[in-house]
């Protein structure tokens, strides 16, 4: 199965709320216009955004006499792509060591995004190490670990309670002394609305800028594709402490509505990076606008 076809099972429920509006040769109108602001909400892109997606909508179907369903389907899907297209898609490693953080809530799937992202940037031929910085969690150094070996790369871990800090101080020393092209650190699910925990992963980010000054340095939040507008709040809380610079989507499972990353790429100006389709250790694929949004609608 390919990405776009991975998408569109993962997007099933979304766009089969959406596209019934789309059947059928009749020419649209006010209430047509109202049905799909509603249905986009409902689809987690929210309501500012679906206001104004579909206002603009209106606007440019009466410019461009769009008066078919298939029509103005074909304009809603240019909005809503050029709305994702807010930066580079592509991860950012010019240096060596380069630096990936990645971060987000409990259970979003961070060591898995991990796992997988090791996996791809091992296989375009990078030395990787892997920094197991969640020491909070019991067992998440473990988890990393056995990620670790299906990808064959390194990892840098302590014991359970210590310093996060400290262990990606000694990534940054053990990669340093490796040659490794990439590190990629493990945090804990910080719960964005716990102030100690965002205070820690500040003081990771000073590590790394203390010690690594001119490294190309990613921190990718990792969202579920299920947390509806929740997500949203979480990265604008992030946002704030870590300065994020990708989105990767997860848990796309014919179940999620996916529509909060156009929201939050709108809200914060952060480009999507990748999009999970699945568990296996490939099921992480590069994002592409254009495909994501053909399956959305």
């Amino acid at each position: 199965m390919g990405f776009f076809e991975k998408i569109k099972k993962g997007l099933t429920k979304t766009r089969n709320a959406i596209s019934g509006l789309f059947v059928g040769e009749y020419e649209v109108d006010d209430e047509f216009y109202d049905e799909l602001e509603e249905r986009l909400i409902l689809a987690d892109l929210g309501v500012d955004l679906s206001s104004r997606a579909v206002e603009r909508l209106k606007s440019e179907a009466y410019d461009k006499m769009l008066t078919t369903p298939d029509r103005v389907r074909g304009g809603l899907a240019d909005i809503l792509e050029e709305t994702l297209n807010v930066g580079s898609s592509s991860l950012k490693l010019d240096s060596k060591p380069a630096v990936i953080l990645v971060i987000g809530v409990n259970g979003v799937g961070k060591t898995t995004t991990i796992g997988k992202l090791a996996n791809q940037l091992a296989g375009e031929g990078k030395r990787v190490l892997l920094c197991a910085a969640d020491t909070f969690r019991a067992a998440a150094a473990d988890q990393l670990e056995i990620w670790a070996n299906r990808a064959d790369v390194e990892i840098v871990r302590q014991h359970e309670g210590a310093d996060p800090a400290a262990v990606v101080f000694d990534g940054i020393t053990a990669a340093k002394a490796r040659g490794v092209d990439v590190i990629i650190c493990d945090t804990a699910g910080r719960l964005h609305n716990k102030s100690n925990l965002m205070n820690e992963l500040g003081k990771i980010s000073r590590v790394i800028d203390r010690e690594l000054p001119n490294s190309s340095k990613e921190v990718l939040l990792v969202l579920d594709g299920t947390t509806g507008q929740n997500g949203l709040l979480q990265a604008k809380q992030f946002q704030q402490i870590a300065g994020v610079t990708g989105i990767v989507l997860t848990k796309l499972d014919g179940t999620a509505k996916g529509g909060i990353v156009i929201a939050v790429a709108d809200a914060l100006q952060i480009p999507v990076k990748y999009i999970g389709v699945g568990e296996g250790i490939d099921d992480l694929m590069p994002f592409n606008a254009r495909d994501f949004v053909e399956a959305l609608i």
